[in-house]
């Protein structure tokens, strides 16, 4: 199989909650209060499980801590495929960061060397 993605994935064990969804065109779904586990986070987005059913082609705001506590990366992400997984109830996500500035690479750089790669 030939890796389509454009970035690097590395393992994450991260923690977020997504409260609110909305779409460009001011459409929202609020008290979401959905508690999600990102499996995986590259320069280009992450991959998150969870029970909570998201609509594709919706975004979220994140507050990603990688690594030290001071490396906190606020961003949009945008919802962009899904699927059950093996447990039921339960789905996983791809998810791409939506004008993710270029300053926080350093982050990123920091994260992959001292992260797991994905298999």
């Amino acid at each position: 199989m030939v890796e389509k993605r454009r970035c690097k994935r590395v393992k994450a064990n991260l923690q977020l909650n997504i409260s609110t969804l909305f779409r460009q065109n001011n459409v929202k779904v609020e008290h979401v209060d959905a508690p999600i586990t990102v499996t995986n986070v590259s320069r280009s987005g992450i991959g998150f499980i969870s029970k909570g059913v998201f609509p594709e082609g919706f975004y979220f705001n994140a507050a990603l801590q990688l690594g030290d506590i001071d490396d906190v990366i606020y961003c949009v992400v945008k919802i962009i495929r899904s699927q059950l997984t093996d447990i039921p109830g339960e789905y996983a996500y791809g998810c791409e960061f939506v004008g993710m500035p270029g300053i926080f690479s350093y982050i990123f750089d920091e994260f992959e060397a001292n992260a797991e790669p994905m298999p």
